[in-house]
């Protein structure tokens, strides 16, 4: 059992937040009267009391609010749990959403002490239930059912997309797809091609919000600026070659220009990335053919099936 420490808010971003007494969690928001709430992953921010005081002990002088955290909870590692675990405080209710954030080196911690905890340290959460809390209230923690649904974001990579110059098309059927199928699609985005971007965003997905499987669509051809298969396998732990090829022959069956494509899938962490072609209609085929089997793969990943050896 956990306990709330401190409660901070700031009615301003980019200011201080200070603490108060008690505060009320509105579902789908945040806190009332905070900056940073609003309909987004990042309505609530939480750090572990025992990771201020390790701060405090290198010779920080720091109050609670000075990085930037609502919640201060003592007796859980929060970096430590996953996404999806739930926070019951009173009668309110958070999920995790994130774990840890960017660092900007130019805060002023980070300048004083050459070192900041939040984004490393730091967690993000929505708020899932109603619920006025209190400094003292208990925190009970309850972690993510093995059988939820699958999380999965999607990544389209076109530059005259990014430029608006092209409707993104591939992108929502692939979301429109997803959700048809039970999975419980979290992030959307359109990127110009290049590596950095996207190799940072499929860190950023895998990390920090540990989605199960992420889907990029474009930028696997021969063109120059066809860099999708570069920025995967550079986020990637370890490639998953079987299901490129799977998705290969199945094109292959339908139009020898498949041939063409440089798609690559891969794994970093827990969380799958697979290489979707471009075009609409090749999005729709590639999704038929491998979500039907897609679940197998993503359970194994979490650690809830058994091995794939036929007996």
């Amino acid at each position: 059992m956990g306990r709330v420490l401190g409660i901070c808010i700031s009615e301003r971003r980019g200011t201080q937040k200070k603490e108060v007494e008690e505060a009320v969690l509105k579902e789908n928001w945040g806190i009332e009267g905070d900056a940073h709430a609003g309909n987004w992953h990042r309505q609530v921010s939480l750090l572990s009391f025992e990771k201020i005081e390790d701060f405090r002990a290198k010779g920080a002088d720091v109050d609670f609010g000075a990085f930037g955290e609502n919640l201060i909870v003592e007796g859980y590692n929060l970096r430590k749990l996953p996404v999806g675990t739930r926070f019951h405080i009173g009668e309110a209710v958070l999920e995790l959403t994130q774990i840890g954030k960017e660092c900007h080196s130019d805060c002023e911690i980070y300048k004083k002490m050459g070192d900041c905890i939040m984004p490393r340290e730091g967690v993000f959460a929505e708020v899932v239930k109603d619920g006025r809390i209190h400094r003292g209230d208990e925190v009970e923690m309850e972690l993510p059912a093995s059988d939820r649904p699958f999380t999965a974001s999607v990544i389209t990579l076109s530059d005259k997309g990014a430029a608006g110059e092209r409707e993104d098309r591939s992108g929502p059927l692939a979301a429109e797809m997803l959700e048809q199928a039970g999975y419980e699609v979290k992030e959307q985005m359109l990127l110009a091609d290049g590596i950095e971007p996207l190799k940072s965003q499929l860190i950023r997905l895998a990390d920090q919000r540990q989605m199960d499987v992420i889907f990029t669509t474009g930028g696997t051809g021969f063109s120059p600026r066809d860099l999708t298969p570069e920025a995967t396998r550079a986020a990637c732990d370890r490639m998953a070659d079987g299901i490129a090829q799977a998705i290969l022959s199945h094109s292959l069956s339908i139009t020898p220009r498949a041939m063409f494509s440089r798609a690559v899938s891969g794994i970093r962490g827990g969380t799958l990335i697979v290489n979707l072609p471009g075009s609409p209609k090749a999005v729709r085929e590639a999704l038929e053919f491998l979500l039907p089997q897609l679940g197998h793969g993503l359970e194994v990943l979490r650690g809830t099936a058994g091995e794939c050896g036929r007996k």
